[in-house]
């Protein structure tokens, strides 16, 4: 169930991979992540991770089970095994809940050829086997599944996200 007070926000610490959810600006949860192998920046195509002020624009996948694929933002059914990774070895695999996130600042990270939303960065679960802490991602945060889901459900569209 979502929290419906609006003190809550996000901070991604990049360096420190890092997620805090802050409530009234104190930090309250902190969660490992992986961002961007290519590490920070605003770049359409660049596969680095966008700074700067964000919401979450769009939850999606509330309900879906633990280990939901996603593909194109729409579940496809299947729920993530060792075995269907072995099937789909090139696959990003986007697991459990998406946060879509959207940038607010123009010309840092909204519209041109820096818009986060039209990158499609999220934060997303991804397979439990792939590590925290290091960056790995192709420019999205990403997250264990249960700590995935257990933010989304703390949270609801409007959240405030800063990435550093």
């Amino acid at each position: 169930m979502a929290n419906t007070t609006s003190t809550l926000s996000i901070e991604i610490d990049i360096p420190l991979q890092t997620l805090t959810l802050l409530k009234s600006a104190t930090p309250w949860l902190c969660y490992r992540v992986s961002t961007a192998l290519n590490g920070p920046g605003e770049r359409s195509n660049s596969g680095c991770t966008p700074r700067g002020r964000h919401i979450i624009r769009a939850m999606i996948g509330d309900e879906r089970p633990v280990g939901a694929v996603f593909v194109g933002r729409r579940p496809t059914g299947e729920i993530y095994s060792p075995a269907l990774a072995a099937q789909y070895p090139s696959r990003d695999w986007i697991l459990s809940r998406i946060m879509w996130l959207s940038g607010i600042e123009i010309d840092v990270n909204r519209l041109g050829a820096v818009d986060t939303m039209r990158r499609y960065i999220y934060i997303h679960g991804t397979p439990d086997s792939e590590p925290m802490g290091v960056p790995l991602s192709h420019g999205c945060v990403r997250m264990r599944n249960m700590d995935i889901i257990d933010l989304f459900d703390r949270v609801q569209p409007g959240c405030q996200v800063t990435i550093f």
